[in-house]
């Protein structure tokens, strides 16, 4: 059946293996290139000599106009066709791979970089999209687990990948390297990849008024969430601005696209109650995912004197569990009741965040990576399911324009975690410190005897006594910072079990 020639999206002859391979190939360097700018940043700025406000631009523009194009992919793949969208995208991103490799200034970079996040925004979706209908619907569990390995393998291997290259290399090799990938992914989706007949180019009336409120409250939302907590949120006028052109483009756009004859986003699949409870799902899958793979870091080299690689270290053993997970998971996704699946890896992510929530000043190495570890379990446990019922009901002709809106979902729960959790640590910090502070007195028994010993070990190794206040500070300061991380890393935990009543709301793939 898999060579059969009226099989979807694919040519006459190509087997469903091949489809995989063609479409998944530019998808995960999509993936990668959204990471592997961030550990090139330093090296970035000191050749374009620019300060490191200034050099995160590189990465949001990527991420602005990424988020931007996502949601348009299934109205771009109707408008252009499919096939000839896609390949269009793969030739953007690569073409803009070179520019940015070859960018003379930071805004030329800027630029590129924009360029590139159109390019890659729309491979995401409609590779999604052709690896369901190139697989019968018994193997869905299956097309989702490769890719599931793909989506969860970019995250961890962009850092890395980009590490290496940028040491032993040159910056600009991260962006190169792409060029190789995207013309043999350009060739192989002229020669393997048809529309079928729901997805040739359609003659439509174009929504400008729907591409230029998506376009502008995608961009300014996704501006808020990654320059927020840098610009302190609400108390920087530029963070007001962009917080209002958000809010009032996107309730216009909803306004809009709701009596649009020719949408640019079909709001209309929320209609389906699987479909918008596992958006939701979705949403808070990613928002645990990230918030808690961005803190975990952070804290064992801020908290605990861990090494970038040590770090790396404590990340890595879960991304292999996921990728581990996946395959397995997708065998038996297609065997048992997909929901059941997917109500314990909603569990195993909230129970994992919980675990990280119990994190002390005295935790040892694999104190850190048993958890890592066991979300990444929890993470092939709960994605090719979810998106298995989430996308069961809906037709093929509507499939890109599912996934689109289904990866904005994915996307913006990422952003959203990250922003929350960032934001959560510094507030409970400051709080918890003015706590603290409370008992650093003379009348505090406890803190005076404390005291008085600190300064006898001082003054026994020779170090003056009036150092001790400062020791204390800085110790109170990290104890301050871990309460914090304990909080966000407790709150996460229980804003995940809160969306298991929106799991078991949803119904059975159909088979």
């Amino acid at each position: 059946m898999s060579g059969h020639p009226s099989q979807p999206g694919r040519s006459a002859g190509a087997s469903k293996w091949l489809v995989a391979l063609t479409v998944m190939l530019p998808t995960l360097i999509e993936i990668i290139d959204t990471s592997i700018v961030n550990v090139s940043l330093d090296h970035i700025r000191g050749s374009m000599s620019a300060g490191i406000d200034e050099a995160t631009w590189a990465i949001s523009a990527y991420l602005v106009s990424n988020a931007i194009v996502i949601p348009m992919a299934g109205w771009l793949s109707r408008l252009m066709g499919r096939r000839r969208y896609l390949i269009t995208s793969i030739s953007v991103f690569t073409v803009s791979s070179f520019l940015c490799g070859s960018a003379w200034s930071l805004q030329s970079l800027i630029f590129f970089r924009i360029l590139q996040g159109i390019g890659g925004g729309g491979l995401v979706p409609v590779s999604q999209s052709i690896l369901l209908e190139a697989f019968p619907r018994e193997e869905h569990g299956t097309a989702m687990a490769i890719f599931g390995i793909g989506a969860m393998f970019g995250p961890i291997a962009g850092p890395m990948l980009g590490g290496w290259i940028t040491d032993n290399w040159s910056w600009r090799w991260i962006f190169y390297i792409n060029i190789p990938i995207g013309i043999i992914s350009i060739i192989l989706n002229m020669i393997v990849i048809r529309d079928p007949s729901y997805m040739k180019k359609t003659e439509m009336k174009i929504d400008y008024w729907g591409l230029a409120l998506l376009a502008l409250g995608l961009g300014s939302l996704q501006f808020v969430l990654d320059k927020g907590q840098r610009e302190d949120w609400l108390a920087s006028p530029l963070i007001v601005t962009f917080s209002l052109v958000a809010l009032i483009s996107l309730i216009l756009l909803v306004i809009n696209e709701l009596y649009s004859d020719h949408p640019v986003i079909n709001l209309r699949l929320f209609k389906d109650k699987t479909f918008a409870s596992g958006t939701m799902v979705m949403f808070f899958v990613f928002f645990n995912l990230f918030s808690s793979i961005v803190l975990l870091p952070i804290y064992v080299q801020s908290l605990m004197g861990y090494t970038a690689y040590h770090a790396g270290m404590v990340l890595g053993p879960g991304g292999l569990a996921t990728l581990v997970a996946m395959p397995v998971i997708g065998k038996l996704a297609g065997r048992v009741n997909p929901k059941r699946i997917l109500t314990a890896g909603v569990l195993v992510c909230a129970l994992t965040t919980y675990m990280m929530s119990r994190f002390n000043l005295q935790a040892d190495f694999w104190t850190f990576v048993w958890p890592r570890v066991t979300l990444g379990l929890g993470m092939g446990l709960s994605f090719i399911p979810l998106t298995m019922l989430t996308l069961s009901h809906i037709p093929r002709e509507r499939m890109t324009e599912a996934t689109s809106m289904y990866n904005l979902l994915r996307n913006m729960g990422g952003s959203v975690g990250i922003a929350f959790a960032t934001t959560m640590v510094a507030r409970r910090a400051q709080f918890h410190q003015s706590r603290l502070v409370e008992h650093l007195t003379p009348f505090d028994p406890a803190y005076v005897i404390a005291k008085h010993k600190a300064e006898a070990i001082y003054t026994a190794k020779g170090v003056s006594a009036s150092a001790v206040d400062g020791g204390i500070y800085r110790e109170l300061v990290r104890q301050a910072n871990m309460l914090a991380f304990v909080d966000t890393f407790l709150i996460v935990s229980m804003m995940m079990l809160s969306i298991l009543p929106v799991v078991l709301m949803m119904k059975r793939a159909k088979r």
